[in-house]
């Protein structure tokens, strides 16, 4: 079972205490976009085999929405952070990086 922490109640919960919310970090676009990147934007979803960094919200508990960085592979959990953070707090990059050699934020910054 996946365990997260939520940076707002300062509790390790069992994945059934949160809902998924999918990708974090997304580019949104504004009224002057095209069809193609409104398009993406809405249905165009990375499924990496690794690193990703995903939406979260702890509904059984303060019900506020957080990020968690973590490998798809392995279900290791780099850290979490809350969500409107426009990239990762430098600590869970560090630890990426440490952990992931050659990982680079700029690889998900879009």
């Amino acid at each position: 079972m996946l365990m997260l922490h939520c940076p707002f109640c300062d509790e390790y919960v069992e994945e059934t205490e949160l809902q998924a919310g999918g990708e974090a970090h997304l580019k949104r676009f504004g009224p002057g976009s095209s069809d193609d990147e409104f398009h993406d934007y809405l249905f165009t979803r990375e499924n990496p085999k690794g690193v990703h960094f995903e939406l979260w919200r702890h509904i059984n508990g303060c019900g506020k929405w957080f990020i968690a960085a973590r490998c798809t592979v392995t279900l290791e959990v780099f850290g979490t952070y809350p969500a409107n953070c426009t990239e990762p707090p430098q600590w869970i990059k560090d630890k990426i990086s440490e952990k992931r050699p050659g990982w680079t934020w700029r690889e998900f910054a879009g």
